[in-house]
């Protein structure tokens, strides 16, 4: 197997290892476990001891001596900081109708850390919108999980969880801190995660020298009458046909373009998104080199993605103004603008106070102002979340759009691929935010282009598969282009008008620094020609992903199983039996 043609790196995956006790069984994978099934039935879909750093990276553990003995497991854990480090002794312990996670850890120097400790990933199909009980100290609380994707946390001071899994009563009891729950569909994450340490606390904090930690996580399982199936969450638009599609751009990857034009024109998609901020210095020169590309390849569709100031004491009128005699100065012809304010581009986290902005409202009016006749959107440069916590104005905008990153929380190749669950978790919710506008699905790669979630994107300069990085190998690889396909198949039935799966050029777009096209281009190149035909079947199932329109059926396996390991296909439709 050419592990580099597949993941673009000689890195192999993460292999498990299996524990079996009766029924049940769970994978050991880098210290987590992993999909706990009984009698096939997942129950839970992981544990797993994080630490955070200030800016929620995922803090890799050196692990050292790993040892198994039937259902049990034990394992040395050190968590190296920039000042500190965190020593964990962890043991976790199958029987045939429970699992225990539990965990000693000890401070070395200071670490300084967003958050520590055990998380509980409970999977979303069959769950979302099921009965749960609540375990708080003061009691119990029969409600529902979420089936609309919570923006805050569903559930807090949190001390036990009891749901049913097909015929499974699954109970899960927490110790040694407090614990709240968040509805990690918003990242495309298929799970909601019970984690510890409110996030109303100060964060980052410091687990001082010589400090003690101890953790448990005690999960068990009994036998109940399997309840009546849940219709699964998906968003269903009525004669939907298949989005245009756009690539991101910024000025000097328009310059590029425009001395290369044929790289854009090969892949066929209908639009650029620009992208023009503010807050970073961008200006007139910018704006030029979109027009100089427009005088290139003038029959696409521009559109201006603006990252506008908006200061909280600023003349919007005048702001908005200015902007609009900038586009109208370089001589570029849009065909809408999406206005994001500068500060939306972080996150506002449950407990923090929302940074000065003025009202989205007064922003829509002095851009409708600036911009007469041209097509507004609003919502979100970044993802969901940040959508989800400050709805837009709905009747405000022409359309509403934000983008996906798939290692927002984990970056393994599984978890990257079970992401695609939650994409039609997303689509709904939001469709039940925006009504009937138009809905734009924006840049939506493997790799992260901006953290909202800290002060910068993750190095990676080893190319391993790592949480935020802005630059992830697998881009390169065959497994990019199956998890386009993915996202394809899970946004096709939804009514979406535009998506924007890559940039052109960079390390989330298609084509290499030395000019040659990644796997993936010629995934989007097939799926850019299927714009406005109508979508007859879009499945994802048994990690195979299937769109079929009325002269071609694309598939993918997603997955390094089979004679196609990450493999797709472009043919044309069965004949009729």
């Amino acid at each position: 197997m050419d592990l580099t043609a597949l993941y673009g790196t000689d890195k192999p995956p993460r292999r498990g290892e299996v524990l079996r006790a009766g029924e049940a069984q769970v994978t050991v994978e880098a210290g987590q476990l992993r999909h706990l099934r009984v009698g096939g039935t997942e129950a839970i879909r992981a544990v797993s001891f994080l630490v955070r750093d200030r800016d929620w990276g995922t803090v890799e553990p050196v692990i050292t001596g790993q040892s198994i003995d039937g259902g049990r497991v034990t394992y040395a854990a050190r968590y190296d900081m920039d000042r500190g480090s965190l020593d964990a002794r962890i043991t976790l312990t199958l029987t045939p109708d429970s699992l225990a996670a539990e965990v000693v850890a000890v401070a070395h120097g200071t670490v300084e850390t967003n958050r520590a400790g055990f998380t509980v990933l409970h999977p979303i199909e069959g769950v979302a919108g099921a009965p749960v009980c609540v375990g708080h100290p003061g009691g119990v609380e029969d409600t529902h999980f979420p089936t609309l994707i919570a923006p805050w946390q569903p559930f807090k001071d949190i001390t036990s969880l009891t749901h049913q899994a097909g015929g499974l009563r699954v109970e899960c009891l927490l110790e040694g801190d407090v614990f709240e729950m968040e509805d990690q569909r918003q990242w495309g994450d298929a799970s909601f995660k019970t984690y510890n340490r409110p996030l109303a606390l100060p964060w980052p904090y410091v687990i001082a020298e010589g400090e003690e930690l101890r953790q448990a996580v005690r999960i068990a399982w009994s036998p109940v009458p399997v309840p009546e199936p849940f219709a699964p969450i998906r968003t269903q638009v009525s004669g939907t046909v298949f989005p245009q599609t756009a690539l991101l751009l910024a000025a000097d990857e328009a310059r590029r373009a425009a001395a290369n034009p044929d790289d854009l024109h090969r892949v066929g998609a209908q639009r650029v998104l620009c992208h023009w901020d503010i807050a970073a210095g961008h200006g007139l020169a910018d704006l030029q080199a979109f027009a100089a590309l427009q005088a290139a390849l003038p029959n696409l569709d521009y559109d201006l993605e603006l990252i506008a100031a908006c200061p909280p004491d600023g003349d919007l009128d005048a702001e908005f103004a200015g902007y609009a005699a900038g586009v109208a100065a370089s001589g570029l012809q849009i065909a809408s603008v999406m206005i994001c304010p500068s500060v939306d581009r972080q996150s506002t986290p449950p407990g923090s106070e929302w940074p000065p902005c003025p009202p989205l409202e007064a922003i829509h009016a002095a851009a409708r102002k600036a911009f007469p006749g041209v097509t507004l959107g609003g919502g979100m440069a970044s993802f969901f979340p940040e959508l989800n916590r400050k709805r837009p104005p709905v009747d405000a905008w022409d359309f509403v759009t934000h983008g996906l990153c798939p290692i927002v929380h984990a970056a393994d190749d599984l978890s990257v691929m079970e992401t695609l669950e939650a994409v039609p978790h997303i689509l709904a919710s939001a469709r039940a935010i925006i009504g009937d506008r138009d809905y734009r699905l924006g840049p939506s790669t493997i790799a992260m282009r901006q953290n909202p979630y800290g002060s910068r994107t993750i190095p990676n300069p080893d190319r391993d598969r790592v949480c935020m990085a802005d630059d992830d190998p697998r881009q390169d690889g065959a497994f990019a282009a199956a998890w386009t396909i993915g996202l394809a198949a899970s946004i096709a039935p939804a009514g979406v008008t535009v998506w924007t799966p890559a940039a052109l050029y960079g390390p989330r777009g298609l084509i290499r620094d030395d000019g040659s096209p990644r796997p993936v281009a010629a995934v989007v190149q097939a799926l850019a020609a299927l714009a406005g035909q109508p979508v007859r079947l879009a499945t994802l199932a048994d990690g195979r992903a299937e769109m079929a329109f009325e002269e071609t059926v694309m598939t993918a396996n997603l997955t390094p199983d089979g004679p196609a390991p990450f493999g797709w296909q472009s043919r044309p439709p069965s004949p009729k039996s």
